[in-house]
């Protein structure tokens, strides 16, 4: 189709078996791209998206790859390169939430989420930089509304999230001369299969949510996706160190 923004160019997105990272996968197949579904342990999740991009007529893969680990990360890289030839535009999407009081923060439950949700986000675009070509590439991290709104019990996910903006700048100045372009989304409440599995897309908490949110609800992964095709595509060539919310209003 000439409408489709990503032909030729190979993605790789983290955390893609399901929600924001699926529909992401999804919407640049759709736009041309290769993609890699990157999975930890939800392999059926994985494959069930590769299936529905081939069976489009796009181009994908599933690859395990735990991204809190240097290994994995550089393994996940190498069998993009074996698939597909190289590597474009890189999603940093896998990440961890958990929402405890002060008193239950735990050395063990601040490194599970730093982890992934930053030290991840830092070595895979290592990694994509290593790998991306004399052209340059992009990197979008999945951050969110948390990382400037106080969130009770929210004191290290909070935290993560602003670390991923601060990266976010960070590498745009240090990357942009190799013209490589990072910039990030911050979604506000997203239904995901992840926020069923904690019981927060629905009953009280969600209409709190909906009522404080001007257009009335919260977001739908698809509604990520037109924004993530924008800044992977030549459309946001002049674009770098952004964080942008997309959030139904909230402040």
């Amino acid at each position: 189709m000439a409408s489709e923004k990503l032909t030729g160019k190979v993605a790789i997105i983290t955390g893609a078996s399901k929600g924001i990272g699926a529909a992401i996968a999804r919407g640049f197949a759709t736009e041309g791209a290769s993609v890699v579904v990157n999975y930890a342990s939800s392999k059926q999740g994985a494959d069930a998206v590769v299936g529905e991009i081939t069976k489009a007529g796009g181009r994908a893969i599933a690859v395990q790859a735990d991204c809190s680990k240097e290994d994995d990360i550089r393994r996940m890289f190498d069998e993009t390169r074996r698939a597909f030839g190289r590597v474009d535009i890189l999603v940093n999407n896998a990440g961890v939430y958990e929402f405890v009081p002060l008193q239950e923060v735990t050395p063990a439950r601040y490194h599970r989420m730093f982890d992934l949700n930053v030290l991840g986000v830092i070595l895979a675009s290592r990694e994509a930089v290593r790998n991306f070509g004399s052209e340059g590439g992009v990197i979008i991290n999945l951050s969110s509304v948390a990382s400037r709104v106080a969130l009770p019990a929210g004191a290290v996910y909070c935290a993560t999230k602003a670390a991923v903006d601060a990266v976010t700048r960070c590498l745009a100045a240090e990357l942009g001369p190799r013209q490589i372009r990072v910039n990030s989304i911050n979604p506000a409440l997203v239904e995901t299969e992840g926020v069923h599995a904690a019981g927060l897309a629905s009953g009280d908490f969600r209409e709190q949510q909906e009522a404080q949110t001007p257009l009335g609800r919260i977001g739908q992964p698809d509604d990520i996706v037109p924004l993530a095709i924008y800044l992977a595509s030549s459309d946001a060539s002049w674009m770098t160190g952004e964080s942008l919310y997309i959030t139904g209003g909230v402040r």
